[in-house]
């Protein structure tokens, strides 16, 4: 092997930075060169973390295939490298699996070799462990990160050079993202909520990005060694790959610049990296000269919200149906309960508690027509439209290849609006769609509010249903158990409502020609389908499916209801039955006796009229 090459790989990499080229030369001695194809497995989880690699070309992805579906955590290209913390741990057994992404060489240096050149060489030992450490602390400043193994937790230290309008800046070596993005960073450190927290908005933005630069080529404007790599990169990030690097708040002025930069310069770095090029010669690859080309943020940024609200509110749907399966299950178990309505919290006429879950159920079957309704307004977008509609700098022949392909890529029949002025100022589609998953809060937390009285007690409450305990429910009342299911779905709907106040006011504050309120208008939108996605599945799963009657207080209630007059006005006449009703409060004595004692009835009428069948329709 020729260890001068790969002293020289190993010069660029930060884990053996500060350590000289003859001490350099002495890893290499240990190195064993792999060259490796797309697709092949690196290691499994739980395997042994036995060795240290570095990566001389090609990217390796890291993900986690332990839950329902796999899930991409990040990727590692040039001069990166994994499996450090085995120098200073006990061996350990890995946490994730990794393969290529594309072909790649790397270095495969064994534990057992490196040990033995550290235990010899203590200065070396000391500089390695000193960089470990660096790694650690990072680990820890991303401590208290959304994901779980984001690569921000292994990357390497290091720094480039970009220039914009306002000058030069270091960025971090290995981060895909750039300057633009990290004077966001710094400007806007406003909600703690970034990008990140909503892949399908990271993928809607890719989503444009490919069909945009599709386009492009298709006309000219992108050259053929391009197209393909920035298509792989977009597409990477379909798949959830590198979204830790799209780092800006939600909340930013700009209406929406920060975030389409951030989707270019981290499309352009990865597409750098897949044709051979470091991170930052965007001269090959330049986020605005190519990602963004023939687009402003004022088309871009509004279409991805659109393609990625679509996609959300598909697994919203989702959820409601899952919510949906589990309530008429109860509808079914519950058919024969027989128990009283009420009206104004007051006896009403008898039903069965079965039919008070197929409400329910019916209302929020309600609800999936009424989503469904208004997020058909996001097939009409404004691609090509440019800044204010007009279409400057864009190929008039664009707008219409634009929109195709992003039908395409989407799966959607996506249309050009007619008029893209007004389309570009215009956020009527998300009021309205705010709109609707505000109704559907507000049915949810009906159906909560019911469940909490129909539970109340036990002993001194309706006792209908037992709702399943969750937690203990006080710090100073022994035994007692809150609906804290119900409870957390109306706070739930509260946020959702107010969210909906918020995409208002940003509707309402929109100028001349464009609406620069979006960016809250658009948090506001996903939190409250993420929460609103969360909320249902935690009420479907923890609570609905769990939930028992109390037959026998449900029938009690019924037969010592005042209300049970309602069911018998039609064979004892309206006269009769308020007077019934009167002496029934008078003496505290229930109707059904009444009835029995002042022989209105035989058992037998009597209990065939308030039969369930024959109470309830």
């Amino acid at each position: 092997m020729n260890t001068k090459s790969v002293t020289e790989l190993l010069s660029e990499v930060e884990l053996f930075q500060g350590i000289d080229a003859p001490d350099l030369a002495l890893f290499a001695e240990h190195a064993q060169c792999q060259t490796l194809l797309a697709g092949d497995i690196l290691f499994r989880t739980n395997d042994l973390t036995d060795a240290l690699y570095v990566i001389a070309s090609g990217s390796i992805q890291l993900f986690d295939d332990q839950g329902a579906r796999e899930r991409s955590l990040t990727v590692f290209s040039q001069y990166e490298f994994i499996g450090e913390t085995m120098l200073i741990a006990p061996a350990h057994r890995q946490g994730v699996c990794a393969r290529l992404l594309s072909d790649g060489v790397l270095y495969r240096f064994e534990r057992d070799a490196l040990h033995e050149l550290l235990s010899q060489r203590g200065d070396l030992a000391l500089k390695i462990s000193a960089t470990i450490s660096q790694i650690i602390i990072r680990r820890m400043e991303h401590a208290n990160s959304r994901y779980k193994n984001i690569s921000a937790l292994y990357r390497a230290r290091g720094k480039r050079i970009e220039h914009d309008l306002l000058g030069d800046k270091e960025v971090p070596a290995t981060a895909y993202y750039g300057i633009q993005t990290l004077r966001a960073l710094e400007n806007f450190n406003i909600s703690g909520i970034s990008l990140n927290f909503y892949p399908d908005f990271i993928k809607g933005l890719a989503k444009v990005k490919k069909a945009a630069a599709i386009a492009n080529h298709e006309l000219g404007h992108i050259p053929d060694e391009l197209i393909g790599a920035i298509c792989q990169a977009c597409d990477e990030i379909g798949l959830g790959m590198l979204h830790n690097h799209f780092i800006v708040d939600m909340l930013q002025g700009g209406a929406g610049t920060s975030t389409n930069m951030n989707a270019n310069e981290v499309i352009a770095n990865r597409t750098l990296e897949i044709l051979g090029h470091r991170r930052g010669e965007y001269q090959y690859c330049h986020p605005n000269n190519h990602i963004n080309r023939s687009q402003s943020t004022n088309d871009a940024y509004p279409t991805a919200i659109k393609v990625a609200l679509m996609d959300a509110n598909d697994k919203l749907l989702a959820e409601v149906h899952k919510l949906i399966d589990v309530i008429d299950d109860k509808t079914f178990e519950f058919a024969d309960i027989l128990k009283m309505g009420r009206t104004q919290l007051q006896d009403a006429v008898p039903m069965t508690l079965g039919q008070s879950f197929n409400a329910y159920a019916t209302s929020l079957r309600n609800e999936v027509k009424r989503l469904k309704t208004c997020s058909q307004s996001f097939l009409t977008v404004n691609m090509g439209g440019t800044a204010i509609g007009t279409g400057l700098n864009a190929d008039p022949r664009y707008r219409e290849r634009v929109v195709q392909h992003l039908s395409k890529v989407t799966g959607r029949d996506i249309v050009l609006a007619d008029d893209l002025i007004e389309a570009t100022h215009d956020t009527g589609s998300l009021v309205m769609y705010s709109s609707a998953l505000k109704q559907l809060a507000v049915k949810l937390s009906k159906i909560c509010n019911d469940l909490r009285l129909m539970s109340s007690g036990p002993r001194a409450g309706l006792n209908e249903i037992n709702l399943p305990p969750m937690q203990p429910g006080s710090s100073i009342m022994p035994g007692k158990v809150n609906p804290v299911i119900p409870e957390v779905v109306n706070q739930i709907a509260f946020k959702v409502i107010g969210n909906d106040l918020t995409t208002t006011l940003g509707a309402e504050a929109g100028q001349l020609e464009l609406n620069v309120m979006e960016p809250v208008m658009v948090e506001s939108l996903f939190e409250s389908i993420e929460i609103l996605k969360r909320g249902m599945d935690t009420l479907g799963s923890r609570c609905i499916a769990g939930i028992t009657a109390n037959k026998t207080v449900c029938a009690d209630n019924v037969k010592n209801s005042i209300g049970l007059v309602t069911a018998l006005n039609p064979h004892l006449g309206y006269e009769v039955c308020t007077a019934l009703a009167k002496e029934a409060l008078e003496h505290n004595r229930s109707v059904y006796d009444l009835v029995l004692e002042q022989e209105l009835l035989s058992k037998e009428q009597l209990d065939e009229v308030l039969a369930p069948e024959n109470m309830v329709r």
